[in-house]
């Protein structure tokens, strides 16, 4: 029988710290999927992923029930990636995302069986997309990665971010408005894809 999220924080506010596997084993791929497409870097999102869970451990106390526990990790996971990526900028890094091998993810967008057209027009979408990507504010960008990549609702986003459901969906918004210009000149160029 599967034990609920609900069951397995009363354990591990009751002292059973080993509860805790089954909170990471079932939320582990959302949140890695959220902090890879939040920074670009398979190393940071696995990182990110171990932060998101060190801090959720330490305040799960804190969490409160109001929201789902997927939720209210995923704010953590927004805050983590966020943090970094304020960082990064602070740096002024950029990074290319990369995999295992050294190579740009850029194929990540295409089919299991993509046509030379479309591994192409896929290569060349993630190339323009990742620097358009950067331009968004830390919110704007977490706002637009958990709607688009994630399928998350609006509701769920503003409590992901800690702000009014309008206020996510702004930001949301704004996000899409700045990609469609950044993007516009290679969509006005006859690409056959948009934003």
């Amino acid at each position: 029988m599967e034990q609920s999220d609900a069951e397995a924080i009363a354990q591990i506010r009751a002292g059973n710290a080993d509860a805790f596997r089954v909170l990471v084993e079932r939320h582990s791929r959302s949140v890695f999927r959220l902090a890879f497409r939040m920074t670009g870097n398979q190393q940071d999102a696995e990182d990110l992923v171990q932060e998101t869970y060190l801090r959720a451990y330490r305040q799960i106390r804190k969490y409160d029930g109001r929201a789902a526990f997927g939720t209210w990790l995923y704010r953590i996971a927004a805050n983590c990636s966020l943090d970094l990526i304020r960082a990064r900028k602070r740096r002024q890094e950029q990074q290319t995302p990369v995999d295992d091998d050294g190579q740009e993810l850029a194929a990540a967008a295409a089919s299991d069986a993509p046509t030379p057209d479309r591994l192409a027009y896929s290569v060349e979408l993630h190339e323009l997309l990742g620097p358009a990507l950067n331009l968004l504010s830390p919110t704007e960008r977490t706002a637009f990665v958990m709607r688009h990549y994630e399928g998350m609702c609006i509701e769920d986003i503003g409590q992901a971010l800690g702000v009014q459901a309008g206020a996510a969906k702004h930001s949301v918004f704004r996000a899409v408005q700045k990609l469609r210009r950044a993007l516009e000149p290679a969509v006005s160029a006859g690409r056959p894809w948009s934003i």
